[in-house]
């Protein structure tokens, strides 16, 4: 019973010092910010709502996302913006599809927008966006608590020139986000590769 005791408080504490290790990757790139010589925003994609493909809109946690794309095209409109997101089995449309008219509306003219529709997740989004469009000099735009996962997958893809944009996570879902994403990012650097 003693050496039953004696694993099972190792592993605990191995399971803390991984949560704080993790933790911490997390934060040390929530306040992430573009370089100076940025061409292209990779938008990721993240879950959309809607009954039908017309009547579909950005979550919460996209939104934050796409406004932050925005505000910065806004004071560099000769980037290019690259909307990466699939179609979820419970998303009336393409993640993509979505992005790209939500960013439209805002006034990001058609020509400067890229979509790639065909991801599933954050590995995907990164691998297929690379492998459509090539591109160089690159912010990933995701959230905050995203973001440390996000530029090791854009790296491991062999993007050699990336940065981030961190959108703020300001939804009622940030603490379970962060505690999801915990679990991701071991995973992330387990096996994405």
């Amino acid at each position: 019973m003693k050496k039953w005791l004696k694993y099972l408080g190792i592993l605990l504490i191995l399971g803390c010092c991984y949560t704080l290790l993790v933790i911490a990757l997390i934060f040390s790139q929530t306040k992430a910010t573009p370089s100076d010589d940025v061409q292209t925003l990779l938008v990721l994609g993240a879950q959309i709502r809607g009954a039908t493909s017309e009547e579909a809109y950005p979550s919460p946690v996209l939104k934050e996302r796409l406004d932050t794309a925005f505000l910065y095209w806004k004071q560099h409109p000769e980037i290019t913006i690259i909307v990466s997101g699939g179609q979820g089995s419970d998303e009336p449309a393409t993640e993509a599809s979505v992005m790209a008219a939500y960013l439209i509306d805002k006034g990001v003219p058609k020509k400067s927008i890229f979509e790639e529709s065909d991801s599933k997740r954050t590995q995907e989004n990164i691998q297929f966006s690379i492998e459509r469009y090539s591109p160089t000099h690159v912010a990933i735009v995701t959230n905050d608590f995203h973001m440390y996962r996000a530029q090791m997958l854009a790296k491991r893809q062999g993007i050699k020139q990336v940065s981030g944009l961190s959108a703020a996570s300001k939804t009622s879902t940030t603490f379970s986000n962060y505690l999801r994403e915990i679990i991701a990012l071991g995973y992330g650097l387990l096996f994405d590769w």
